[in-house]
């Protein structure tokens, strides 16, 4: 058994900021992260290789403290009693022991069914984006990148970077939308640095407001999408490799639920219940970044140096990051109500359209049902290897469904990791 005062479930920015914070009040600091390198979803591909200054800074610092102790390729299975983890690596199941745990679990993407959704060549916006970070070649394809938020621009401008054709960036939200969220950016000027910077590279690109994915079209494979421009008649077809289609992302909250700490509607969402020091409703657990509630790289950041101090028992100085947080908080709310689903997009499935992709499951078949557990036990909807994660997003948008528990263990987990 491995032994922390703090420990961070998370390596993404609010967990690395949680670390950094923790460890320069001299606490025993376990970073654990399911992917190879730390950096999480914004920060992917390894802090040290971020144009972001403020990932390579930490990440170095952490690097030198003899203290901290990253643990990558490491997943949480269950919690075997208060104050201990059972976790995966890729060698043995270990037990972990900590005095304060600060869960850093990010964001996922939300996709939502349409015609055509599962077709090979139709992924995630920052889906494909990682994948092309990775490695993935995309020189020389013709890449439609659809859905709503700031983040298509961020994944339409990497794509681009790697010699990808983008055909056109589709966003749902209409333009008065734009244009305020364009507006209040002036309270957080390296926002509007960052926009500019966007713009320049995507210079070029048509960018389609008030405009949705209607269904994606081809033989076996991705060839073509219609667009649903502006009027309810107004449609038009373009010819692509690939779609890379986001609706915003969706707080993980799997495991703060698992481990019993109270969740509610942060701008519609199920996010984890936190007090002003980052504090849930389980005693000696912190959460920290997406898992509150959608905000950005500046909000985890600031949340997430809160809670390492906190966890590390120095109020004074965690209260110090309160305003910065406080002006963060607004970017977020600006955020979620300029880019807020319009009813087009939640009504696109057919009822032979796929919903539940792990067990194949329709539309058509779950419309019938009144909740979730019906669903579940009727359909296997939810039952599959990502255990909900993607379709709970979906029937939470199609039906107001939401998945009322977390089955153990929540990681797809080896059979020799349970019975060890």
């Amino acid at each position: 058994m491995k032994h922390y005062d703090i420990l961070i479930v998370g390596a993404g920015p609010a967990g690395l900021a949680a670390a950094h914070a923790a460890a320069a009040q001299g606490a025993h600091v376990g970073i654990i992260d399911d992917n190879p390198l730390a950096g999480g979803q914004i920060w992917r591909g390894g802090p040290d290789l971020q144009a972001d200054a403020r990932a390579p800074r930490l990440w170095q610092a952490l690097r030198d403290a003899d203290n901290v102790e990253f643990m990558p390729r490491t997943r949480v299975m269950y919690a075997p009693e208060p104050n201990h983890l059972l976790v995966q690596t890729p060698e043995a199941a270990l037990t972990l022991h900590y005095k304060k745990l600060i869960l850093a679990t990010g964001a996922r993407e939300r996709l939502l069914p349409f015609p055509g959704w599962t077709l090979p060549g139709v992924t995630g916006a920052g889906g494909l984006q990682a994948l092309s970070k990775g490695g993935y070649p995309l020189e020389g394809k013709r890449v439609v990148v659809a859905g709503s938020g700031p983040l298509l621009l961020a994944a339409a401008a990497t794509l681009k970077n790697k010699g990808a054709q983008i055909v056109a960036i589709i966003e749902q939200a209409r333009m008065p939308s734009l244009l305020r969220f364009g507006a209040g950016l002036l309270a957080t000027p390296s926002r509007i640095t960052q926009l500019l910077q966007l713009t320049t590279q995507l210079s070029g690109v048509p960018y389609l407001h008030n405009s949705y994915v209607h269904s994606a079209h081809g033989d076996g494979s991705l060839q073509s999408v219609q667009v649903q421009r502006g009027g309810a008649r107004d449609q038009e077809t373009l010819q692509c490799d690939f779609l890379a289609c986001g609706y915003g992302l969706l707080p993980n909250v799997e495991l703060a639920q698992a481990l019993g700490c109270a969740t509610g509607s942060v701008h519609g969402q199920v996010a984890v219940t936190v007090d002003e020091w980052q504090k849930t409703s389980v005693p000696d657990i912190y959460c920290a970044g997406e898992g509150t509630g959608v905000g950005g790289v500046d909000l985890s950041l600031a949340e997430g140096r809160i809670a390492g101090l906190a966890a590390s028992g120095q109020m004074t100085q965690a209260q110090q990051a309160f305003s910065i947080r406080a002006r963060w908080r607004k970017f977020a709310a600006r955020l979620a109500r300029a880019f807020v689903l319009r009813e087009e997009v939640r009504t696109l499935a057919g009822d032979d359209t796929i919903v539940c992709r792990c067990e194949d499951v329709c539309h058509g078949e779950l419309r019938t049902h009144t909740g979730w557990r019906s669903a579940k036990l009727q359909t296997r909807c939810g039952m599959g290897p990502c255990q909900g994660r993607i379709c709970g997003g979906a029937t939470e948008i199609l039906y107001g469904w939401r998945p009322d528990a977390v089955r153990m263990p929540i990681s797809p987990t080896r059979i020799s990791s349970i019975i060890d």
